[in-house]
């Protein structure tokens, strides 16, 4: 297993997030604005994989943790050291992949509006306006977004959420059609959309000031998991049940991370596509991970991923 890097200052001590700009460092400079050498090329890292319920009973995860007593989850970990290859490796290298082959697609040099990603009222009503745009004109075919929720994360003790360092996809088959119905109220159309294609994608993207330095997003290749490697968890809340993937290793699999991610860029994650001619390549597996070349001190990471479905 790798060993842990020193745990990054908490985000909010250092971090200023009006990010809405191009960044002012260069990958050439590979520093931040604290001085620390951004970590940068392929890294092994010791990743969380799936480890089944000793008794046999199905995998579940509560949202909020339970106050009886009971485990958040019945399922474990399973760590494998991972060898990640960085997105940035050579120039162009992160615009051969794309969605609709691997499930995750970059994008560079986006601008927006939203400076403070501290009102929520505000991430809805500019924010969600700039992820719809791009949405619309990145994914092929789409005609309709319906953006359902989103989530800030930071590395700090006191945070709501902290990122997530288990290797997972949030959507399944069943829960992508639940989503659906759920967030379209009306029946007919629901039922009328969900006979077309649809699709779940998450756009991520840092919060911080300058090159992300701690807890970077890993992502594998669609096209190296197996359907096997999936396993249904029941995710499930305070009033329903959803359904999230934990995932298998695989040796097979093959693993990326976009070094020095800035705050004009974005991720794509496609966590389900309807369109069944695209098999395997329709989820894309990610996690957050321990870079153990991270330098003592550095800022911790902060980040908001949008969730939509897509239409069309």
């Amino acid at each position: 297993m790798a060993a842990a890097a020193p745990l990054p200052t908490p985000a909010h001590q250092l971090s200023n997030t009006k990010t809405s700009g191009p960044s002012t460092s260069t990958h050439s400079e590979d520093v931040n604005f604290q001085g620390l050498r951004v970590p940068r090329g392929p890294v092994t890292a010791s990743l969380s994989f799936y480890k089944p319920p000793e008794d046999g009973s199905k995998p579940h995860n509560y949202v909020e943790k339970p106050t009886d007593g009971r485990p958040q989850r019945n399922f474990g970990e399973a760590w494998h050291d991972v060898v990640l290859s960085d997105l940035r490796a050579r120039a162009g290298h992160e615009t051969s992949f794309n969605l609709d082959t691997n499930a995750f697609e970059t994008v560079a040099n986006v601008a927006s509006a939203e400076h403070d990603f501290t009102d929520d009222a505000r991430i809805r009503q500019v924010y969600y306006r700039e992820v719809e745009n791009l949405l619309l004109s990145r994914v092929p075919g789409a005609n309709r977004v319906v953006i359902f929720d989103h989530t800030i994360r930071r590395s700090d003790p006191d945070a709501a959420r902290a990122p997530v360092t288990r290797v997972h996809i949030d959507q399944t088959p069943s829960s992508a059609a639940a989503r659906v119905r759920h967030h379209l109220p009306d029946e007919e159309e629901a039922e009328t959309l969900l006979r077309g294609r649809y699709r779940i994608i998450n756009v991520w993207r840092p919060l911080n000031r300058g090159p992300v330095m701690a807890h970077p997003l890993a992502v594998a290749d669609s096209a190296t998991v197996r359907d096997e490697d999936l396993v249904g968890v029941e995710h499930r809340y305070p009033d329903r049940t959803g359904e999230t993937a934990a995932v298998r290793w695989n040796e097979g699999q093959r693993w990326y991370y976009w070094s020095g991610m800035t705050g004009d860029e974005r991720l794509l994650l496609k966590c389900f596509d309807s369109d069944e001619s695209v098999g395997q390549w329709g989820r894309v597996p990610h996690t957050a991970f321990v870079d153990p070349r991270t330098p003592a001190g550095a800022v911790g990471r902060e980040s908001i991923e949008v969730r939509a479905l897509v239409f069309g």
